[in-house]
């Protein structure tokens, strides 16, 4: 049984964060082509991708490293990740003053592997994200690490919870709020936390349409798996669902979206054009969902969309935004 988060537990870990994380902005989205767009809708964006490492993954591995016992940070960490979560994992185990060695998929980002080798880390590199997954069990067994999983665990939930905290604090009469999925580790807090806070917030996750692990663990009503993950947003390309992330959004989504690598292309270019910033296609997941299958349902409402972080070297960005499929609308 999976036990819900509590508004106390969250409130706790904000507090053990508090000095060793970024307490990250909002920005109301307000422009001409916007309003064209979506009418009468007030868009804010919780911008995680300012937080240290550049995304809100450094809040649910500082809170792991912060946990290990005397023996374990003797023994250091690992973790898997096509990139994020390594670099992450590395900062907190450098901020700690531990060894870390994590595994990254192959096709990570330069950028990404530059940073993670910055904060100190070992990498070994996988062919895949199954591979990867694998291998890092296998360091895990044979070096006696503690694994840092990339979405799933308690604590990884209360770290991210501390996103939606913040959110509902800084913007608290939200009618929704929507949330990119990989694995489900941000959703799962940040969902928590928002249903805590305001029940009648409604709260949407949004998948890519080729690593769509959550999508199918709904309509299945348990975790499952994919074939092989396919699309840009290598961020979100967690191969399988894990008990915790997916009880946690089960709970607490109200309804899960699916967007296409073109839709996040074009996101990602609506927010270079509007709000001047450069992301990663993850990052522009929450975008994306809002302009498509969302924009009916949520014309004329208060939104929060998390913008989860940007780490992408400039060839890759300005190679993505300058594909030529259609325009967002």
């Amino acid at each position: 049984m999976v036990a819900s988060l509590t508004l106390s537990e969250i409130r706790a870990a904000a507090d053990a964060l508090h000095g060793k994380v970024v307490r990250t902005p909002t920005h109301v989205l307000v422009n001409p082509e916007i309003e064209a767009l979506l009418p009468s809708t007030q868009i804010v964006l919780k911008l995680e991708l300012f937080q240290r490492t550049g995304t809100f993954k450094a809040r649910g591995a500082m809170l792991n490293v912060m946990a290990l016992s005397g023996e374990q940070r003797q023994r250091g960490v690992t973790a898997i990740s096509a990139g994020n979560h390594a670099i992450a994992v590395a900062f907190a185990a450098a901020s700690a003053g531990i060894s870390a060695r994590v595994v990254m998929i192959g096709t990570a980002n330069p950028l990404r592997v530059e940073l993670c080798r910055a904060y100190g880390a070992d990498i070994i590199f996988a062919a895949d994200a199954h591979v990867g997954f694998a291998l890092v069990k296998q360091v895990e067994r044979d070096e006696g690490r503690t694994l840092i999983h990339p979405f799933e665990g308690r604590l990884t939930a209360l770290g991210t919870a501390t996103v939606g905290l913040e959110l509902m604090e800084q913007v608290p009469d939200l009618d929704a709020v929507i949330v990119p999925i990989g694995g489900g580790g941000l959703c799962a807090g940040v969902a928590s936390c928002v249903k805590l806070l305001a029940p009648s917030c409604q709260v949407f996750g949004v998948e890519p349409e080729g690593a769509d692990s959550m999508y199918r663990s709904f309509q299945a009503g348990s975790p499952q798996s994919i074939e092989r993950v396919a699309t840009i947003a290598d961020s979100l390309g967690a191969p399988y669902a894990l008990p915790i992330s997916f009880e946690l959004c089960r709970r607490n989504v109200d309804a899960l979206v699916r967007v296409s690598d073109d839709e996040l292309r074009s996101a990602m270019r609506l927010l270079l054009r509007n709000a001047k910033l450069a992301v990663e296609p993850a990052a522009a997941a929450a975008t994306a969902a809002l302009v498509g299958p969302l924009r009916e349902r949520l014309l004329g409402k208060r939104v929060g969309l998390i913008v989860c972080g940007s780490n992408i070297d400039a060839a890759t960005y300005s190679r993505l935004i300058a594909d030529d499929s259609p325009q967002c609308g």
